[in-house]
């Protein structure tokens, strides 16, 4: 039985960046008239993952990628950056290997989206038509939603969850930050980008105070009472972390409710904390475009149909990416991937005159806790009425008292599943 496990598990994540893709590869597909124009906008793991899956699968396709920015900054593996453990350009993703694929990349910001005239226009005044657009706006930042908390703001407490620019803020303020300090890393409420990404993060800080700045400490305040793979985490915390990382909860005063940025002051319902460091992750909605498009509701985030990914606002319009409701799905770069790719081939189906299959999108997350330690989660989704619910039995975790050589088996695992899903997506 553990045999079985372990190699399921091991099938589930390295089918993640390549499984997915594959599906949409169907002699139906091929077959498909020429001349439809799809437009992509947004270049992170899900729209660049659907882009080269609708070219690669029928080269006829008039496929334009859009993307306000020449360089992809990815999210996975960036907490490794700000804890001095890789570096920044180790990050970056260009759009040269999907402009070799065929794909028309444009590198402009989209301004405005007519449904009704199935048109997109793009700053400097150029507008691309389409029969279908597709939008992966990401996330953004629910603005009031913490009082003290704007641009300016981030620039003294960096949220360093959603570019370059702010990972590498908070990196040089953890250097700069004398050994005793306090680094406290502010956790938002769900629904919200990569729900293990800051607890990877305050583990990682942990390791660098650990080792380069032993009399500081990092306190987590949370929003939430529980998380994803905690039991792994907290136990980790107690192995690897005694005295340096402290959590403190929902039911324990967690919520951050204001900042102080002139004074590095954090407000909870219960306690102020001072901080030497304070990354601040703010309550998160989907990203701008989704409000141009219109394909957002009044939560803030995209509700579509979970077989083909079209806005249910909106139709003609798809929404992949962590700005889609998706029900038990996790916002993740490997569920992003997955969905561009079966939202390609639903756009295939629907063009061709086909009905699209039921789908099955898979997810990936591993979380460093130290160098060589590493914990992950699986998971298998499939459509349940309007929503994605995990299959029985198609997830797993790391055990939470695995061997230390399965944690640093892990750590190597994460590695290679990135440099494995960003070669599948860019190229």
């Amino acid at each position: 039985m553990t045999r079985t496990r372990t190699d399921r598990r091991t099938f589930l994540k390295t089918a993640v960046a390549a499984g997915a893709v594959a599906a949409v590869f169907s002699p139906r597909v091929h077959a498909q008239a020429a001349g439809p124009r799809v437009v992509v906008i947004g270049g992170g793991f899900g729209g660049a993952s659907c882009a080269r899956a609708l070219q690669r699968a029928n080269a006829r396709l008039a496929v334009t990628l859009v993307e306000a920015r020449d360089v992809y900054i990815a999210c996975p593996m960036s907490n490794a950056v700000i804890a001095g453990l890789r570096d920044l350009e180790l990050q970056r993703f260009g759009y040269g290997g999907l402009a070799r694929d065929g794909i028309e990349v444009v590198i402009a910001e989209a301004q405005t989206v007519d449904p009704a005239a199935k048109a997109v226009t793009l700053a400097g005044g150029r507008r691309l038509a389409y029969d279908r657009l597709v939008v992966s706006p990401g996330i953004d930042f629910r603005a009031g939603a913490l009082q003290g908390y704007d641009a300016a703001a981030s620039e003294r407490m960096p949220h360093a969850f959603r570019d370059g620019e702010q990972v590498d803020l908070l990196r040089r303020q953890l250097e700069a930050m004398p050994d005793g300090g306090l680094v406290v890393v502010a956790v938002p409420v769900t629904p919200a980008r990569c729900p293990p990404a800051p607890y990877e993060r305050a583990s990682l800080i942990a390791h660098y105070l650990k080792t380069r700045k032993p009399r500081s400490k990092v306190i987590v305040l949370d929003a939430k009472d529980s998380f994803s793979m905690q039991r792994q985490f907290q136990a980790a915390w107690k192995e690897l972390y005694a005295g340096v990382l402290e959590w403190v909860p929902l039911s324990s005063g967690g919520v951050l409710t204001a900042v102080e940025p002139a004074t590095g002051t954090l407000v909870t319902d219960f306690d102020k904390y001072q901080a030497a460091v304070a990354n601040v992750i703010p309550p998160q909605k989907a990203g701008r475009l989704a409000d141009i498009a219109g394909v957002a509701d009044r939560t803030g985030w995209c509700p579509v149909d979970p077989v083909t990914f079209e806005s249910k606002l909106v139709p003609g319009i798809h929404v992949i990416g962590d700005a889609a409701i998706a029900g038990a799905m996790p916002k993740s770069a490997s569920a992003a991937a997955s969905q561009g790719a079966i939202c390609a081939g639903a756009i295939l189906a629907l063009i061709d005159g086909a009905t699209p299959g039921t789908p099955t999108v898979e997810s990936a997350c591993y979380s460093l806790v130290a160098p060589d330690y590493a914990i992950s989660l699986t998971g298998r989704y499939r459509p349940s009425g309007d929503q994605y619910l995990e299959v029985e039995g198609g997830g797993a975790a790391s055990p939470p008292d695995a061997a230390p050589a399965a944690r640093a088996r892990e750590a190597r695992d994460s590695e290679a599943w990135f440099a494995r899903i960003t070669r599948e997506v860019f190229g």
